[in-house]
């Protein structure tokens, strides 16, 4: 898979934005926390404990943020794109394997902002703007290509929509409408 000169530009730009330390210091923190959909999970997790009326449902999102997020492993291990190589700067944190397409961050993040959002009307909310910071941490890292991140975004998203019905039909899910299913 190649990569063309606007996203060459692209990458460069938003990994020179790591050069600010704050910047630097957030997108570290995103990267931590999406490492093999840490983030995503726990937080699962800890909602199906505290809100038992919808804890069926909280649980298959979990189960279906790890499923995205091993889908994506997958398919990297098939196209097997290696991480960019960066002509100024080294990447802020170091990754868990050599491969970057498609970004398993941001497949998980973007199959969260879904299913958690499917769950509680807070979570269409506030974890889609929390989803494309960790998607943009990425880039600002110097890990991953724009079409990474992208596929990857495009992959979570796609499954979780997908098993939307699958989410609400473990009860206590309201649709977008309110009506409860």
């Amino acid at each position: 898979m190649g990569w063309t000169a606007a996203e060459r530009r692209l990458l460069a730009v938003l990994r020179g934005c790591g050069d600010e330390p704050r910047v630097a210091a957030a997108a570290r923190a995103l990267s931590h926390g999406g490492e093999h959909a840490a983030l995503w999970l726990a937080g699962g997790l800890v909602c199906a404990a505290a809100d038992r009326e919808r804890r069926d449902g909280w649980l298959r999102g979990t189960a279906l943020i790890a499923a995205a997020h091993l889908t994506s492993m997958g398919v990297k291990r098939v196209v097997r794109r290696p991480r960019p190589l960066l002509p100024t700067g080294e990447p802020l944190v170091r990754t868990a394997g050599r491969h970057s397409f498609p970004s398993s961050h941001a497949t998980s993040a973007a199959a969260a902002a879904v299913a958690f959002g499917v769950l509680r009307p807070a979570g269409r909310v506030l974890v889609p703007p929390l989803a494309a910071a960790m998607c943009v941490s990425r880039l600002v890292a110097g890990v991953h290509y724009p079409t990474d991140v992208a596929a990857g975004a495009l992959l979570g998203g796609v499954l979780a929509h997908g098993a939307t019905a699958w989410l609400r039909a473990a009860g206590g899910c309201r649709p977008a409408g309110g009506r409860r299913v």
